[in-house]
């Protein structure tokens, strides 16, 4: 069996601390259980990435539900991108719509691991021991209404390059046409994967190259059935690139 020369976790949409809308309101049900999934599948999903010694993880918005009622969820995730630095995994990062720059009234310091991308303009992080490019860019404000991938950087050569994107593509029913795009301008931008936000259900919407939907990590109403959890993607010596998707919710 060829051994990976890299592993990648692909995550969005963990809506941190969110209510399990309309679950609580049944008798008997499981609310403690129920209010900690969120965060109980963040865990998972830093386990997972430990235990598979990922080279980085990658989070396409929506970390957070909006603005946080106390600082406690803030405080979950700073210790959980802890743990990862703790394994020496990076993370990068872009808001969405529900965790946009301008709808987070409190901050905390992140890790030194934890690379959260501009919101201003498309941002590069590369990390040039593993031979890999991330490029993004977040949401400043919560509606964004421009194709920001449009103004994404060229490939770097020599490099693996991911996009990285919370987007509605070339739209979906139920969810806001937020920073819409062409499935086929992602295609022709010569990313070797396109890791994408927003859709909680996981939809790979091409394999050359890869440009996937995770869904998200941790369904949280009765419409959100079914495994949720994250895309593990491996790169081979020779480049190809292949993913799956790894479940890590906790709560059905």
């Amino acid at each position: 069996m060829t051994c990976s020369l890299m592993k990648l976790f692909h995550a969005a949409d963990l809506h941190l601390d969110s209510p399990m809308r309309g679950l609580v309101a049944y008798e008997e049900a499981p609310i403690e259980e129920l209010r900690l999934a969120t965060r109980v599948a963040l865990g998972n999903l830093v386990d997972t990435a430990v235990d598979e010694a990922a080279n980085a993880v990658l989070l396409a918005g929506d970390i957070f539900d909006g603005d946080w009622p106390h600082y406690g969820t803030g405080v979950h995730f700073v210790s959980e991108m802890g743990r990862l630095r703790e394994a020496d995994i990076p993370v990068v990062i872009v808001t969405g719509n529900h965790d946009a720059e301008s709808k987070l009234t409190k901050s905390l310091r992140l890790p030194a691991n934890v690379h959260m991308l501009d919101t201003r303009k498309p941002q590069t992080v590369t990390f040039d021991e593993l031979g890999l490019a991330v490029h993004g860019q977040g949401y400043a404000t919560p509606a964004v209404v421009d194709d920001l991938s449009a103004g994404y950087p060229a490939p770097m050569a020599d490099m693996i390059n991911v996009g990285l994107l919370h987007t509605s593509a070339d739209g979906r029913p139920g969810h806001e046409r937020y920073a819409p795009c062409s499935v086929n301008a992602l295609a022709q931008r010569g990313y070797d994967y396109w890791a994408l936000g927003h859709i909680h259900r996981r939809e790979v919407l091409s394999t050359e190259p890869p440009i996937v939907f995770p869904g998200n990590l941790q369904g949280r109403g009765l419409r959100e059935t079914g495994a949720k959890g994250a895309t593990l993607i491996e790169v081979a010596h020779d480049g190809t690139i292949t993913f799956e998707h790894r479940t890590l919710d906790c709560v059905r």
